[in-house]
């Protein structure tokens, strides 16, 4: 069988739509003790079930993994999101890895508050 017969395949097996969405991320590995290793990467495409993205490493499939994702979309034309994530490694690389994700959350990003001269802190 063909590789691209193959990838067909995986696609018709898919519940939800693959978006080439493509953001920088920060990773974090999640157990009972709290969060540890982590890194940065970028995501490759999105769905609502899950994500592939670009790691630092290779992460153990089956951890827990925490996201944090820089959203493209602002709320209120200014305000700048992040989705945050949790899920399951369900396929790992040196270069990529997908989660399940578990349940996620929209959130704002802070925003740097930039000095001025002659202005109190």
């Amino acid at each position: 069988m063909h590789i691209r017969d193959e990838q067909a395949q995986d696609a018709d097996r898919r519940s939800t739509d693959r978006f080439p969405i493509e953001s920088e991320l920060r990773y974090k590995l999640v157990d009972s003790k709290g969060t540890s290793d982590g890194g940065l990467g970028r995501t490759l495409n999105m769905s609502s079930s899950g994500v592939l993205f670009t790691s630092e490493t290779q992460l153990p499939v089956g951890r827990r993994v925490e996201l944090s994702v820089d959203w493209p979309a602002q709320l209120n034309e200014h305000c700048g999101l992040k989705l945050v994530a949790l899920g399951r490694v369900i396929r790992s690389s040196a270069e990529a890895a997908a989660i399940r994700i578990d349940k996620y959350d929209f959130r704002t990003r802070a925003t740097a508050r930039v000095k001025t001269a002659g202005s109190p802190n």
